[in-house]
């Protein structure tokens, strides 16, 4: 909330309208923190994990620790590292950037069941 409202701030200063201290609605800055990593976010769509990477199970996202992808224990990052291990990927190390333009080639925004990917879209469709 402190980060989020230094945000706004900035922007206020900077005689820039914002998402949450619009007026009549229009505004051109959207101030939107990722609290998780955006590794939930590829977990949101496990359609888009199984097509970049075969060999996750493509029933993962109905497995307990994966059905809520903003509240996976234990770490985002570390939990799609270990799922992308166990598929036969990745042995030395999860590579973030890899991954990240691997996901975005399959992900479909219509169908991510992450929480907070459906409001940083709706910010930007608002936008």
């Amino acid at each position: 909330q402190q980060l989020k409202a230094r945000l706004e701030a900035a922007a206020k200063r900077a005689g820039l309208s914002t998402k949450t201290n619009s007026h009549k609605g229009a505004f051109v800055v959207l101030n939107r923190i990722a609290v998780e990593e955006l590794e939930a976010w590829f977990f949101g769509d496990p359609k888009a994990l199984v097509a970049a990477y075969p060999g996750v199970p493509p029933t993962l996202a109905a497995k307990a620790p994966y059905r809520n992808p903003d509240s996976i224990a234990g770490g985002t990052w570390e939990a799609l590292e270990r799922v992308l291990q166990k598929a036969g990927y990745f042995g030395g190390g999860l590579p973030k950037i890899e991954v990240a333009r691997e996901m975005a080639k399959h992900m479909d925004p219509a169908r991510n069941t992450s929480t907070s990917f459906k409001h940083f879209m709706t910010g930007l469709a608002a936008l």
